[in-house]
């Protein structure tokens, strides 16, 4: 912790990539812990379910699956949220690149997120395009459909999807101008998400993860810790 503290002390650009680990502690469910969304049973894997082909084929199960694991009640931001949040109003944090859909960061006051696989907040009739808020979803039918009798399709990026191009490269870019990079919450198994670390040519990588990671070697500093509780020790100092 003592060298974390050095880290963000020193540090006067910092990026942080977070995955579904900085949610959890919200009660957000991940994905491949021993009780993530992967290790429990369905009739269809996760994978399945939470893919394009499927959504078109299978647009009811695909929302049952969506709204009773994908749309968590009342998530409120947690003590790592928060934390970037000041570390952004106090000029020290200059990005945040998320994996995350739950829009928690925006809640916890950050500006400047990227959202590499959407929102579930943001949602759109494929047929006209018309926006619908997260609460249209939660309260319509088996299949929300628009008032001109299209489907909606939450904005999140479903497997067999690609990313959109504008959110990577701004992620991208962030990254490539960062002194300091705080990877945290993340197995760095998904690509081509976990692909965009490597654009980070700064001073300090920091690695915070329970579990081990493809990336342990490669870090500067390595704390197999809950995200929450280790940034909520840290004190932000304004550049």
């Amino acid at each position: 912790m003592k060298a974390l503290q050095e880290i963000f002390d020193e540090s006067k650009n910092i990026v942080f990539f977070g995955g579904a680990g900085v949610s959890t502690e919200s009660g957000i469910p991940d994905f491949r812990s021993k009780d993530g969304l992967y290790n429990q049973k369905y009739d269809y894997p996760p994978e399945i379910i939470l893919s394009h082909s499927f959504f078109i084929n299978n647009t009811k199960e695909f929302y049952r699956f969506y709204r009773d694991k994908m749309l968590v009640e009342n998530a409120e931001p947690n003590a790592a949220h928060l934390k970037l949040a000041e570390a952004e109003s106090k000029r020290k944090l200059s990005a945040i690149v998320t994996q995350n859909i739950d829009g928690l960061h925006q809640k916890a006051g950050s500006k400047t997120v990227y959202e590499l696989h959407g929102s579930v907040h943001r949602n759109h009739c494929v047929k006209c395009g018309k926006f619908y808020g997260l609460q249209y979803i939660k309260e319509s039918g088996d299949i929300p459909l628009c008032e001109c009798g299209g489907i909606i399709k939450p904005d999140v990026v479903l497997y067999e999807e690609g990313l959109e191009q504008s959110t990577v490269n701004a992620a991208v870019n962030a990254i490539a101008r960062a002194d300091a990079l705080i990877i945290a919450g993340t197995s760095l198994n998904v690509y081509p998400a976990a692909g965009l670390i490597n654009y980070f040519t700064g001073k300090y990588t920091v690695l915070i993860n329970r579990n081990e990671t493809p990336f342990d070697g490669r870090a500067d500093l390595v704390l197999h810790e809950s995200v929450g509780k280790v940034l909520g020790e840290i004190e932000i100092n304004e550049n």
